[in-house]
């Protein structure tokens, strides 16, 4: 008798079909693919934000002071971006403060650029060391030369050394003006109040801090007086050394006759 095997009906194989159909989308990892991409997406936007003002707010004209301490001299640097996409930088000038003049400036030279510094009257006598100033250094400005410019997106340092420094806490306001050459002037002298947004073309500014405490100093004196002591104490350790490598060097060179004296009493002995 043969036996066959019972073939499916159409409808369990349409059955199992559905089922492996229905399985295969519910294991799709597409759904989460596209959820981290979102993600990543929402990041990369979320520090763009972020960025993108804090590179806005970092292309303004700044000043750096490398040691704004109180009655000193410090070397100031000034940082000017190119912000025109069309334009060069021409020139620049920097106001020097007239309430608290800065009795000496000197500028650092500039490849292709020349430099003045513009001394006049001060608008009121200002009292310094018991008298009064009446002139100061009012103005540095920097020109291109022909051919010469900070193009699109680049910038240049102008460094200036200047001095002595008001007292401490005082805001060293600097503005500034650049020059184009398409003829834009930008004039970079709005002030910064603290706890306050900053403005679209803020002067470039510094505080003066307290100079360190004289009293921790150490006099020329103080240093003389150092340097003498231990200079006698070296050489005193010097002295004390070399006594005990020439006391040490003579108990060696006793030792050695010795050995030689007893070395050749042997011998003698022997030979006989």
């Amino acid at each position: 008798m043969t036996h066959r095997t019972p073939t499916p009906s159409p409808s369990t194989v349409a059955t199992s079909t559905s089922a492996s159909s229905t399985g295969t989308a519910d294991d799709s990892p597409a759904r989460p693919r596209r959820g981290a991409h979102r993600t990543a997406a929402a990041a990369l936007l979320a520090g763009a934000l972020v960025v993108g003002p804090a590179l806005a707010a970092s292309a303004h004209v700044r000043v750096s002071a490398d040691d704004p301490a109180a009655g000193g001299y410090s070397v100031l640097t000034f940082r000017v971006p190119n912000e025109s996409d069309t334009a060069g930088t021409t020139a620049v000038t920097v106001d020097l403060p007239t309430d608290t003049p800065l009795r000496s400036v000197s500028v650092e030279p500039v490849p292709g650029w020349s430099a003045e510094v513009v001394t006049g009257d001060l608008p009121e006598p200002v009292a310094v060391d018991g008298g009064e100033l009446t002139e100061a250094p009012l103005q540095v400005t920097w020109t291109a030369d022909p051919g010469v410019e900070i193009g699109p997106g680049e910038f240049q340092r102008f460094v200036v050394s200047a001095g002595p420094l008001p007292e401490a806490g005082t805001d060293v306001v600097l503005p500034a003006t650049q020059t184009y050459s398409d003829g834009e002037v930008v004039a970079w002298d709005e002030p910064v109040v603290a706890g306050e947004e900053e403005p679209n073309a803020p002067a470039p500014s510094f505080t003066t801090v307290a100079a360190a405490d004289d009293e921790g100093a150490t006099t020329d004196a103080e240093v003389t007086t150092t340097a003498a002591s231990t200079g006698a104490a070296v050489a005193d350790a010097t002295d004390s050394s070399a006594r005990w490598l020439a006391g040490g060097g003579l108990v060696i060179a006793v030792a050695a006759f010795l050995l030689a004296l007893v070395g050749a009493a042997g011998r003698r002995r022997a030979s006989r």
